[in-house]
């Protein structure tokens, strides 16, 4: 497997870091601009020979030769909170190994997309809105370099959230979704979104909110008491929980302002009217730990499902995990997890050939 690496220019011109997983032979980092291609050079005038582009889009480059028959589909993954993209490395190589061309995009206020480690936690005025736009930004950019190739995208924890606003807001981009970490409907947003409020009045919203970190994070540890690091709750693995607690871009504090948008994002993707958009023939397939506190140890998890079922999706499946806590790529049955999540995949590609004409 290579890594290939490159950033984009958003509508909101920031810079978007993507890490970008596939087979062959390493290459250079790429750097996309407005205006700029990964060799375009500048022209006396000021432009390139990619050619302008206007913030909010990607550069336009030219068609990727046609993948080998091996490269079944394209899988973007929507990493979690306080996380970054690179996390998904590992997972990555088995979805290499199998076939799957892979894209994780550090969203706003995350890893290297955020300005240094003091960005950490803050996404910007509407920032959850922002990731949305450029989920599906980035997908435009996988269609240029793979057209007529499968995209899946697959969401982990707040990442789920953002593909379950994807699922009826663009739809259309995607051939299934996967929902790894995730709930259904919540109580209490309302309250969250309005005690975030004033501590934005109270504080600013750049400013990282204890108060709001510890009452959505701090009752995840208590059903695995005695825990060694605020973070038990994402895996019985003690090795890759204190990988997460090493990584400078893991863990930090997010705002208030950040919260307030999460809040608003959990409220509204539950909206009767906004799940009735979710078209009927998008295939959804749901995994989570039976003892992820994020999803209520499963009872959120299956709420959802039945949810979808109830507006009449042809195609859900639910899987949880016994034992296993929240961070499925990262737990003990890290292998049984990419394996079923691979046969899912596999019985979707096949699905989507047998139907293209010949």
């Amino acid at each position: 497997m290579t890594e290939q690496p490159f950033s984009f220019i958003n509508e909101d011109l920031q810079s978007v870091y993507v890490y970008h997983w596939g087979p062959g032979h390493s290459g250079d980092s790429e750097h996309f601009s407005a205006a700029s291609g990964p060799d375009a050079g500048a022209a006396p005038d000021g432009t390139t020979e990619a050619g302008s582009a206007e913030p909010g889009s990607l550069p336009a480059q030219a068609a990727a030769p046609a993948p080998p028959l091996s490269i079944k589909g394209i899988v973007q993954i929507v990493h979690g909170m306080a996380e970054t993209g690179r996390r998904y490395e590992e997972t990555a190589a088995e979805l290499v190994r199998h076939g799957y061309l892979v894209y994780a995009a550090d969203l706003r206020g995350h890893g290297r997309t955020a300005d240094q480690y003091e960005g950490l936690g803050y996404a910007g005025k509407d920032g959850h809105n922002g990731m949305v736009k450029d989920i599906l930004l980035l997908r435009e950019e996988i269609g240029k370099r793979h057209p007529g190739l499968p995209v899946f995208l697959l969401g982990h924890s707040m990442g789920s959230f953002l593909v379950q606003k994807v699922m009826y807001t663009g739809p259309e981009r995607y051939n299934a979704f996967l929902l790894t970490g995730s709930c259904g409907r919540q109580p209490f947003l309302s309250f969250g979104e309005k005690l975030a409020a004033m501590q934005c009045r109270l504080q600013g919203e750049r400013k990282p909110s204890l108060l709001l970190n510890a009452l959505v994070f701090g009752p995840y540890n208590r059903q695995f008491k005695p825990v060694r690091t605020p973070f038990d709750w994402l895996s019985r693995d003690t090795a890759e929980v204190d990988r997460f607690v090493a990584d400078p871009y893991c863990g930090e504090l997010c705002s208030a302002g950040f919260f307030c948008d999460f809040f608003r994002l959990l409220r509204e993707i539950h909206r009767p009217e906004h799940m009735a958009r979710i078209p009927v023939d998008k295939p959804v397939f749901l995994f989570s730990g039976a003892e992820d506190p994020v999803g209520h140890n499963g009872k959120g998890v299956e709420r959802l499902a039945a949810d979808y079922n109830r507006l009449g999706l042809r195609h859900v499946d639910l899987k949880l995990y016994p034992g296993a806590r929240h961070e499925l790529f990262h737990e003990f049955n890290k292998e049984e997890v990419i394996r079923d999540v691979l046969q899912w995949l596999d019985r979707q590609a096949g699905r989507l050939s047998a139907a293209a004409p010949s």
